[in-house]
């Protein structure tokens, strides 16, 4: 069983068909969709791994919507439900890349978990959007404690610049020891802000293999501090949004480690279901 800890929210993703005309209007066509770094992941493993999700949504009509969408991929659905479901606006440029603006809403105030919604638990991923405010913060290092307690692997992905350069690169490097993943995923611009690219003693000292991104680049992948492997990457055509491609990527990777592949098929399969959310609005699968 993979468990998948973090966010479950409504993502409005706009496609910007022209270039934003400021105080007016701007075409663009305007997706809803299920989102949330951590609900991405596990809808994506399901079809590969038993995956259950962890999580909170509001009392409101959204998440019990969000909630039957996502069990709907065969995903074990575990959710608190208060306050008001968080919705995420991405606006996403001709060339994939997008900007976005959120607002966790319940997402971001998950409580204490029920342990039992660890049973059977094999390897517990977080996004590191949970690190970034308490009462989620400390639910996440605990659960993470817990789970190695019980022999579980662990995984965290670095999220977002955005959120590094908010907590402050030595606050986010202390949680990310913290919480203390066997696999630690971040893209290239992540692992540079965190002094990982390239490997070395500072990698070593975050997880014990970090898996660098960098996008149609070949993916590297740092054991112990050392580069063991570079895995290219097959080439996508008719990329339209980069929404998700991380969560896809992490989703792939891990169900082929739990189905025993070694870290390169791992990178291979996280290459191939990254690939198929490329072309669709958000991280739907084609």
């Amino acid at each position: 069983m993979l468990a998948v800890v973090g966010d479950l929210v409504e993502d409005i993703v706009v496609w910007i068909g022209e270039p934003v005309r400021a105080a007016t209007d701007t075409a663009a066509q305007v997706f809803r969709s299920r989102g949330g770094s951590a609900a991405n992941v596990a809808a994506l493993a399901a079809a590969h791994v038993p995956t259950r999700f962890i999580g909170g949504v509001g009392t409101d009509a959204a998440g019990d919507a969000l909630v039957a969408e996502l069990a709907s991929h065969g995903v074990d659905v575990r959710v608190q439900h208060a306050g008001r479901t968080g919705t995420v606006v991405l606006l996403v440029e001709a060339d994939g890349e997008r900007t976005m603006f959120p607002d966790r809403g319940a997402a971001a105030e998950l409580g204490p978990v029920d342990t039992a919604w660890l049973d059977g638990v094999a390897w517990l991923h977080a996004p590191a959007y949970g690190l970034e405010r308490e009462p989620m913060r400390g639910e996440l290092l605990r659960l993470a404690a817990l789970a190695r307690g019980a022999r579980a692997r662990t995984s965290l992905d670095a999220s977002s610049t955005g959120l590094i350069t908010g907590l402050g690169v030595d606050v986010a490097l202390g949680l990310i020891r913290a919480f203390a993943p066997d696999v630690l995923f971040a893209n290239e611009d992540e692992a540079a802000l965190l002094g990982l690219a390239g490997g070395g003693g500072l990698a070593a000292s975050v997880a014990r293999t970090v898996v660098v991104k960098h996008g149609p680049l070949p993916t590297d992948v740092i054991e112990g501090g050392e580069l063991v492997a570079r895995v290219d990457v097959p080439p996508v055509s008719g990329i339209r949004d980069l929404t998700g491609a991380g969560d896809a990527f992490a989703a792939g990777f891990l169900a082929a480690t739990l189905q025993g592949l070694d870290v390169a098929a791992a990178c291979r399969a996280g290459h191939a279901s990254a690939a198929s959310v490329l072309t669709s609005p958000g991280a739907q699968s084609r």
